[in-house]
């Protein structure tokens, strides 16, 4: 945790689903619906066995993983339904599975494309649909998609990636439209530049990161944790008139950058 996190007592045995949570932002996510009391489930295509026991450990509350890749849909599908008969209808839904592979545009085929979205925009249409029934038959639910402040800077190399992060913010205001007579929420999170293994495995070089300190209105760079406390709202009852929405938690980088 990188400060105070509010409690949020509707979330409590509230049955969360969320896509790719075993690192990174998601392992972060997971935890605070966790420490929140809430019955979670995430669902990723990494062995997270070990990540499982870690969280119960920390937290006191063992989530439900569910081993599989988004890309199959019938297995997104049978796990949605299998946190359900576990831990009761889903009624918070993050999704938060992604993948940010970099391309030069000129270079960048059909298959790379195809891979991207199959990852960044497929699954999270699939999921909503899958649980909007379930949330309407609970009275009520909220969906919150993770997007990314990429696309509102136009950043190099990412052309898919942009791309797809871009419909998800028109996907969620449709289907906040469309839903809202049911009960159901649906809002974005556009993180920044967080500094996740991954990204300091692959790209976020110490030159980089000063770089990008550098454009940001606040000095410290970003953590995972740092975007706990904004799901967390949009997915309680805190946030119960908020939808349509997106939240950008980015440090100022995208008003400076």
């Amino acid at each position: 945790m990188t400060g105070a996190e509010a409690i949020h007592p509707d979330l409590k045995e509230a049955s969360v689903f969320l896509t790719g949570g075993a690192s990174g932002i998601g392992a972060a996510l997971v935890e605070g619906f966790l420490r929140q009391g809430a019955r979670v489930a995430f669902f990723d295509r990494a062995d997270a066995a070990g990540t499982v026991e870690a969280m119960e450990a920390r937290t006191g509350n063992r989530p439900l993983f569910i081993q599989g890749d988004v890309t199959d849909t019938p297995a997104l599908m049978a796990a949605i339904d299998s946190a359900a008969t576990t831990h009761g209808p889903v009624t918070v839904l993050v999704s938060n599975a992604a993948n940010d592979t970099r391309f030069d545009a000129q270079d960048l085929t059909e298959a790379e494309w195809d891979a991207c979205l199959d990852v960044n925009l497929k699954p999270y249409f699939f999921a909503a649909q899958k649980v909007a029934p379930m949330m309407e038959a609970a009275g009520g639910g909220a969906i919150v998609n993770m997007s990314s402040g990429s696309y509102l800077m136009g950043v190099a190399r990412l052309a898919p990636y942009v791309a797809s992060n871009a419909a998800i913010m028109g996907m969620t205001r449709s289907l906040a439209r469309e839903w809202g007579g049911r009960g159901i929420r649906v809002n974005a999170v556009a993180p920044g530049w967080v500094m996740t293994e991954r990204q300091k495995d692959l790209w976020a070089t110490p030159e980089a990161q000063e770089r990008h300190r550098a454009q940001q209105c606040l000095p410290e760079l970003m953590q995972a944790e740092d975007l706990v406390g904004g799901v967390l709202f949009l997915a309680s009852k805190a946030s119960r008139m908020v939808t349509s929405q997106m939240l950008v938690i980015d440090a100022g980088v995208s008003m400076t950058g």
